[in-house]
């Protein structure tokens, strides 16, 4: 991030979705490598052979193969993806802007400008209000709304936010041209004639 900065600017906080996300994962990482485990061992001691007599030992082999494949797949298919969007994503606040960047592979970036923001809201569930999370939602004057979600220490980094909107120079924050390119020509004053 340090050589995407603009002259000026610096970072104030790095962060990352809070980690609930990350809780199922987590317990399959653990659960499906101690299943194969017991199922291996259940294979191996001749318990197919008691429960369906059709299954003989010529069967182990594949048995087994099945058991460690469906765990390589859980731990593959399922934990790690979400792992790595996880630790792929991070919200940046600088002096000046918001970056929230997705991805590991494929890089998403959604920059908000600090000067733009006009309303900053942060909303809760039940659960994020446990866990202190929260998503802001954050309304520029011309770029719409943008939602951070499951930011960590919600009202803390709102904090930080508010308090680099107004460590802004006063030339910054209602700079006339910004402004004026986002409002409609018949809103500005004087009209299109007095340009």
């Amino acid at each position: 991030m340090r050589k995407d900065l603009l002259p000026g600017e610096q970072v104030i906080v790095v962060t990352r979705p809070q980690p609930r996300k990350l809780i199922l994962p987590a317990a399959a990482f653990i659960l499906a490598p101690a299943f194969a485990a017991f199922a291996i061992a259940w294979i191996i001691r001749g318990e197919p052979a008691r429960l369906l007599p059709v299954v003989t030992g010529e069967w182990t082999f594949w048995l087994v193969a099945a058991c460690v494949l469906a765990a390589a797949w859980v731990l593959c298919g399922y934990c790690l993806p979400r792992l790595l969007k996880w630790h792929g994503t991070r919200y940046i606040l600088t002096s000046r802007r918001i970056v929230a960047r997705y991805g590991v592979l494929r890089r998403r970036d959604q920059q908000v400008s600090l000067a733009s923001l006009r309303n900053v809201v942060v909303s809760q569930s039940l659960l994020q209000r446990i866990l202190r999370s929260g998503n802001i939602s954050l309304e520029a004057w011309h770029q719409g709304s943008t939602v951070v979600p499951d930011v960590p220490e919600v009202a803390t980094f709102r904090n930080y936010l508010l308090d680099a909107i107004d460590d802004l120079p006063d030339g910054e924050v209602f700079d006339a041209d910004e402004i004026s390119e986002a409002l409609p020509w018949d809103l500005r004053e004087g009209g299109r004639d007095e340009r």
